[in-house]
Order: C-alpha cells, then sequence, then structure tokens
C-alpha cells in the first residue's frame, strides 16, 4: 500500500513507550518526532527508528502542532498528529489513504480506543474524537482546556470511522496523577471563562458527536456535586460498568480528576 501522509509524534521523556508507537507505523516514510528536550533516551530511540526528530519547548498542545506544521519540511501534503502512547491501526491507515484520494474534506475528527490495564473501556470512556488528520493548507490547531480543537478551516470538518489506540495508562497510577493535576490547573482557567449564556445549547439536539460533547462539558463546569455526578454518568448512564473492574476503576479516577480541577478553581480564587 503506497503511503500518501506523513506521521508527527509529540515526545517528551517517552522512553518507555516510543517504541510501541513507532512499531505501529512502520510503514510510514516520514516520520517526525516534535521533542520537548526529553532527558532520557526519547530522542536516541526516535533516530534509531528512522524518524526525524526536531526540539521544541512545550507550551501546549496546540502550538505544538501547530509547530511542527509550520516548521517541518514534510515528504507529504497530508499529516497525522499522534502522541508517544497512541499506536495505529492498518484500518485506519487504509481510511486515512482513501479519505485524502476523495478530498472531500481538508481535515479530519478521528476517534480513539482508550484502553486500560489492557482493556478497551468500550462504554467508561467513550468515543472521543479529536482533529488529528488534515492537509497541512487546510487546518491548524487552538488549545482549549488541556487539549487542542480544530481551527481555521478551508475545506470543512470530515469524520473517520476507523480509531488509533490511546494506551493512555502507560506511565503507571503516579504519572496519571502527575498529568492530570497539571490538566486540572488547565481546565480551571478554561472554565472561568465558560459562560452559560454563550453555551450553544441547540447543538444538543442538531450538533454532531462532538459538538454535544463540548456542550455537556461547558455544562458540566456549572453543576454542584459534579464528582459524583462524573462517576454517576460513566458508570451508570454511559454503562461504564459493562467494562468490568477496570472500568469501575477508570470512572473513580475520572471523579476525582473533576474534584482535581474544582480544588485547581478555589485554589486559583483564593491566591487572587
Amino acid at each position: 500500500m503506497e503511503n500518501k501522509f506523513s506521521i508527527v509524534i509529540l515526545a517528551y521523556n517517552e522512553e518507555d513507550t516510543l517504541g510501541g508507537c513507532l512499531d505501529s507505523i512502520k510503514w510510514c516514510d516520514d516520520i517526525v518526532v516534535i521533542d520537548s528536550f526529553s532527558s532520557d533516551a526519547t530522542v536516541t530511540i526516535a533516530k534509531e527508528n528512522g524518524a526525524r526528530v526536531f526540539q521544541n519547548k512545550f507550551t501546549d498542545f496546540a502550538q505544538q502542532r501547530n509547530f511542527a506544521n509550520d516548521t517541518v519540511d514534510f515528504k507529504h501534503e497530508w499529516v497525522f498528529h499522534l502522541d508517544a502512547d497512541e499506536h495505529f491501526t492498518d484500518a485506519l491507515r487504509a481510511e486515512c489513504n482513501k479519505a485524502i484520494e476523495s478530498y472531500h474534506y481538508g481535515a479530519f475528527l478521528v476517534p480513539a480506543k482508550e484502553i486500560l490495564w489492557g482493556t478497551w473501556l468500550k462504554h467508561a470512556a467513550g468515543t472521543v474524537y479529536q482533529m488529528r488528520f488534515h492537509k497541512l493548507s487546510d487546518a491548524r490547531f487552538e488549545q482549549y482546556g488541556h487539549g487542542q480543537r480544530e481551527c481555521d478551516l478551508k475545506r470543512g470538518l470530515g469524520k473517520l470511522e476507523n480509531s488509533y489506540e490511546h494506551y493512555f495508562f502507560s506511565k503507571g497510577v503516579n504519572q496519571w496523577f502527575v498529568k492530570h493535576l497539571r490538566y486540572a490547573a488547565e481546565e480551571a482557567e478554561n472554565e472561568k471563562n465558560v459562560s452559560l449564556k454563550e453555551i450553544p445549547f441547540g447543538k444538543l439536539i442538531s450538533g454532531e458527536s462532538h459538538e454535544k460533547r463540548r456542550v455537556l462539558k461547558a455544562l458540566s463546569y456549572k453543576m454542584p456535586l459534579r464528582p459524583l455526578f462524573k462517576f454517576f454518568y460513566m458508570y451508570i448512564l454511559k454503562l461504564g460498568f459493562l467494562d468490568g473492574k477496570v472500568g469501575f476503576k477508570f470512572c473513580v479516577m475520572k471523579s476525582i480528576y473533576e474534584q482535581f480541577i474544582i480544588l485547581k478553581k478555589f485554589e486559583s480564587e483564593w491566591n487572587n
């Protein structure tokens, strides 16, 4: 199968995870790693596997992805953005090539399969879409909370059916809590800018799945007892209990994360 797109991987101290990611894209003839000045063997592993490495200080995900788009001389006009704890699939590769051939859209939302301790969290995590695949000239990224969104779309936004695999717990419990404390601070800052008057409630009825998800997220900021509601929503309403013991533990962790956001917001207001 001819390769028609380049792949960008964001990395920082990913010596334990980068190898698996690179193994899943051995077919790609243009792999670029954007490293945030790792202190471990990340850069060495990337180069040994044939990737080109560029280094840039990490500010946020959108800035880092835009840095890649603006700085790297890619072999192909289309790029797919991965993180070091994510793996590609053959089905996704084929669908990306097909999307390039048809060119109905210049950017695509891509679903992720969230994998925790060997279990696909089909129900508890649900299907999360992010814009990860686009033609270089047709889209950019903007930061939102602790993640990124699409912007400057030149040819609309499509949606792919096949998922990449996200092994988001690959560095263990301690790293997850450290990372999500940082994410909580970013979400707390974002929450300050959310107004009920500006929430597009109509999207709950007529919007795409990712638009409905964004409205629900904005509404959750205003909800009392948010951590408890988060657990109830994920474990009961989304059928997270069908994911077994791992699903239960994940729902508990996500409710704790909501409490992190509340604490970070309170701390910020107290300090000001």
